[in-house]
């Protein structure tokens, strides 16, 4: 049976819909405000908060909630390489400051790893680092390091958007190997709506990214933090680290923590 409560007998999708209007108008809205504003219970607003959260139309976080991010559509590799260029360099550079001699590596799709490909190329004390990935571009930026590093490229379909590799085929490889890391890029993380990816053939890859390596690591730009596109990865508890920078909202990196996430921020 619907639930009604005070604020005029209200219907609790009623309650809903004006509830979510005004997180919508705010940046952060309380608990508390809600339940004042509404005149029901704290514990009937967290239960309204957690039906909007759950159907994709705000984002909770511990204590009251956020507007949710409009989805954005995806740009190419080439208008991306221009943007956010220092946060992506000191990720890139914390992120391959994890990787040791002897080890083997996936480095997945992105403007990111590409940061992280330049910066493993700089250390020239590595060697004997064999390299899987799908990035035509990667593969080319890793290329000055050869022979000190073995660079294989997954194979698949391109796709010209993002210079990458997909299925048919793009996954073969990569469920025959075990390495330690892989290095992933996302469009989106969130604590409720997980690892996300603007297109869909792209995230089948990255899942077989994901089940090929014994560490998974997100290197995503603050821009990432707090949003939720269109092809669902994994979810937080499946991710051993997020490197990111310091224009993260620091609100939603709490709530990240709060999933057991460890965060690494370059700065």
């Amino acid at each position: 049976m619907e639930e009604t409560r005070a604020d005029g007998d209200m219907p609790a999708e009623m309650r809903r819909e004006q509830m979510l209007a005004f997180v919508k108008s705010k940046d952060f809205v309380r608990v508390s405000d809600l339940s004042t504003k509404f005149g029901v219970s704290e514990v009937t607003i967290r239960g309204d908060l957690d039906t909007l959260a759950e159907r994709g139309q705000i984002r909770r976080i511990r204590g009251g909630a956020m507007p949710r991010p409009l989805p954005q559509p995806e740009r190419s590799f080439e208008e991306m390489q221009s943007a956010r260029v220092h946060e992506k360099a000191t990720i890139g550079e914390l992120a391959a400051s994890l990787v040791s001699t002897g080890e083997t590596i996936i480095l997945d799709v992105g403007t990111t790893t590409t940061a992280v490909a330049r910066a493993l190329t700089r250390r020239s004390e590595l060697y004997d680092v064999v390299v899987f990935t799908n990035s035509l571009n990667i593969a080319l930026e890793l290329e000055p390091a050869i022979p000190r590093f073995t660079v294989i490229v997954t194979g698949g379909t391109l796709r010209r958007m993002q210079h990458s590799l997909v299925d048919p085929l793009g996954g073969l490889m990569l469920e025959r190997i075990n390495a330690r890391i892989v290095f992933l890029g996302c469009n989106g993380i969130d604590p409720g709506g997980g690892i996300t990816n603007i297109n869909l053939p792209e995230a089948e890859i990255k899942r077989h990214m994901l089940q090929s390596a014994r560490q998974r690591i997100i290197v995503a730009d603050g821009s990432k933090v707090g949003r939720i596109e269109l092809a669902y990865l994994c979810g937080v508890e499946e991710i051993d680290l997020l490197i990111t920078d310091t224009s993260a909202d620091p609100v939603v990196l709490n709530a990240l923590r709060e999933k057991g996430l460890e965060i690494m921020l370059a700065k």
